[in-house]
C-alpha cells in the first residue's frame, strides 16, 4: 500500500462528518490538550461501537490514520474507499500480514502524524474493557512516540451491537488521558514482559477514562459453553469437601501460590507498574472496580 493510497479523501470526509456529527450528537470533550499539536503520537481508544472510528476524527483538530480489518479489502464497496479515508488494513490472524500493517503504521508515525489503534483488537460486543494486545506498545518503542489513552463513553448507546441505524441526539463523551511514554524501556524493547506491562498501563488509563468494567480476557477469545447438567444430578452443598476452593475468599492464601495468589488478593497500585522487575502481574490493578461514568450533557 503506497502512501498516496492512504488518506486521499480524508480532508473531504472530515469536512463532511464533523458538522454532521456535531449536530447529530452532543459531544463532551475532556483532555484535548493532551493531544500534541504537532509531531507523532499513538491514540489508543476503547472500542464499543462501529461509530468510534468516526467520533474520534470528528473531534480532533489534526488528521489521524487508523487500522481496520483486512476483511474490508475483500469487499468491492470498501476496498478502495476505506484506504482512501486513511484506513490501513491489518490481518487479525497475525503472521507476516500483521507485521506489514504495523510497518505501514510505523511509516505514518515517522512522518510525524497521529495514528489510531484499538488495543483490544476488535469491538467489545459485551461493553466491557478487554485485555489489550501489545501492538501499540511495540509501535511506541519502535518509533519513540507517546501513547495517548482515550476513553469513549456513550457510543454503545448511540449504536448498539447489531443495530442498523444510530440513535440521534444522544450524549457522547470523549476523554483524552495524559501521554504514556515508553522510552524508559527502550533498552528492553524485545522483552515481552515489558510490552505486556506497557499495555496494561495503557488499559488501566483507558479504564479510568471510560469507566468500564475490565476483564482479563481478549475480546476475540471464544468462551466454551458450559457442560450440560445431568438430568438426575443432585445439588452439591456449598461446603462440600473437595468441590469448592481450597482457601475461602475471606482467608489468606498461603505464600508460595505465586501468580494465582496475587490475582486473588494482591491488587497492585499503579506505581508498581513502573517496576519492570516486579514478578506480579500488572493486570491485577485493572481488576479494581471503578464507578461507571455517565456521559455528561
Amino acid at each position: 500500500m503506497s502512501s498516496r493510497e492512504v488518506g486521499q479523501l480524508y480532508p473531504v470526509a472530515k469536512a463532511i462528518i464533523t458538522p454532521v456529527f456535531k449536530f447529530s450528537w452532543r459531544f463532551h470533550i475532556e483532555g484535548i490538550g493532551h493531544v500534541p499539536t504537532s509531531g507523532a503520537a499513538i491514540l489508543c481508544p476503547n472500542h464499543t461501537s462501529v461509530l468510534d472510528s468516526f467520533f474520534l476524527p470528528a473531534v480532533l483538530p489534526r488528521r489521524m490514520t487508523y487500522v481496520g480489518k483486512a476483511e474490508y479489502m475483500d469487499d468491492w464497496k470498501t476496498k478502495h474507499l476505506f484506504p482512501a479515508l486513511g484506513m490501513i488494513p491489518i490481518d487479525r490472524g497475525g503472521g507476516d500480514a500483521s507485521e506489514r500493517a504495523l510497518s505501514a503504521a510505523q511509516r505514518i508515525l515517522e512522518a510525524g502524524e497521529l495514528f489510531g489503534i484499538y488495543p483490544e483488537g476488535t469491538r467489545s460486543r459485551d461493553g466491557v474493557l478487554h485485555r489489550g494486545h501489545t501492538g501499540p506498545a511495540r509501535l511506541a518503542l519502535r518509533c519513540g512516540v507517546p501513547i495517548i489513552p482515550v476513553g469513549i463513553r456513550g457510543a454503545r448507546e448511540v449504536m448498539p451491537p447489531e443495530a442498523r441505524f444510530p440513535r440521534m441526539f444522544r450524549p457522547v463523551g470523549i476523554s483524552f488521558g495524559a501521554p504514556i511514554h515508553a522510552d524508559r524501556y527502550a533498552a528492553r524493547a524485545s522483552d515481552h514482559l515489558v510490552l505486556r506491562q506497557i499495555t496494561d498501563e495503557v488499559m488501566y488509563a483507558i479504564r479510568e477514562l471510560s469507566g468500564q468494567e475490565y476483564i482479563d480476557e481478549y475480546a476475540t477469545k471464544k468462551k466454551a459453553p458450559p457442560p450440560p447438567a445431568a438430568a438426575d444430578a443432585e445439588p452439591v452443598p456449598a461446603d462440600a469437601p473437595g468441590d469448592g476452593p481450597s482457601h475461602p475468599a475471606d482467608e489468606p492464601v498461603p505464600a508460595g501460590n505465586g501468580h494465582h495468589a496475587a490475582r486473588r488478593h494482591g491488587l497492585r497500585e499503579l506505581d508498581d507498574l513502573d517496576d519492570p522487575t516486579n514478578p506480579r502481574s500488572s493486570a491485577d490493578v485493572l481488576r479494581r472496580p471503578v464507578p461507571r461514568q455517565s456521559s455528561r450533557q
